[in-house]
């Protein structure tokens, strides 16, 4: 916990380097005064991510997401300047008027990831996106310029399925290992596979040929997305700067196959460092 005097949003800046290093890098490359709002938004998106590592069983992660939906309820027990990422996301909420109802909703797309589920479909995949990833890009828009992110909404909702589909194939191991997979099941289905039999790694061919087509999936809306960027106006590309990142580990999955499901990719600091600042003086994903 921060000292009661700490800046909140120094404090959800500093967290974040731990939490959500890309973000983190996109954080420094912003101005100076949107710096601090919207590392507190990808802070809390952070805390929403990592629920699931912080408890033993689904209900008391749900407590926990209960606890942040509560808060932008304005019903949450306790005080909420206890906790600086909490001060940070309200500070940012007042300051810029941010709506609170995708925040709220963001809450509750975080419950698929306390079970064991696996992903429906392509379309369940991009619902889960557009209620994450997509909404905190059109929420950093807001936080940026907030006359020119309506520009964003179509290019958003592609780059954040997009973005979450590079997520999950960084962190394609760790779900493995609990047991856990995002790759929809009508993917799996058309490689001749199930969660199960995927989880279960024998099937080496055809692991890689779903990796591939999850890939491809997130090439499609990562075209679709930057087909939709001229429309984007202004300041509010930077809402996009971590989106740059999603190609190169496409890239890195296809060539790794199978054994994506034993290696996790490997990005060096630099290279995250080096596309993050290419994007943003290209004003490009």
């Amino acid at each position: 916990m921060a000292a009661a005097s700490e800046d909140p949003f120094h404090h959800c800046l500093t967290t974040l380097r731990q939490t959500d290093f890309d973000r983190y890098l996109a954080c420094l490359l912003l101005p100076e005064d949107k710096r601090g709002p919207v590392a507190a938004l990808y802070a809390f998106n952070a805390e929403l991510a990592r629920v699931r590592e912080l408890v033993r069983d689904p209900l008391p992660g749900e407590i926990r997401l209960q606890w942040w939906r509560d808060l932008l309820e304005g019903s949450a027990a306790g005080d909420a300047s206890a906790n600086p990422i909490a001060a940070g996301l309200m500070r940012t909420i007042d300051t810029f008027r941010l709506p609170r109802t995708p925040l709220a909703t963001m809450t509750e797309a975080r419950i698929f990831d306390l079970y064991d589920d696996p992903m429906p479909d392509r379309q369940a995949f991009e619902l889960y996106a557009g209620e994450t990833a997509s909404a905190l890009i059109q929420l950093t828009a807001l936080v940026l310029d907030a006359e020119a992110a309506p520009s964003v909404a179509s290019a958003a909702g592609h780059a954040g399925i997009a973005q979450l589909v590079a997520g999950c194939l960084l962190l394609l191991p760790y779900h493995r290992s609990r047991h856990q997979i995002y790759i929809p099941g009508d993917i799996l289905a058309a490689t001749g596979l199930t969660a199960e039999t995927f989880l279960a790694g024998e099937e080496r061919n055809r692991i890689a040929a779903a990796i591939a087509a999850f890939s491809g999936f997130g090439r499609d809306h990562l075209r679709k997305a930057r087909a939709e960027s001229s429309s984007v106006k202004g300041g509010v590309k930077a809402a996009f700067l971590p989106v740059s990142l999603a190609e190169s580990v496409f890239a890195k999955a296809e060539r790794a196959g199978a054994d994506l499901l034993d290696r996790p990719l490997h990005l060096s600091p630099l290279g995250r460092q080096w596309r993050l600042w290419r994007a943003s003086r290209r004003k490009a994903f």
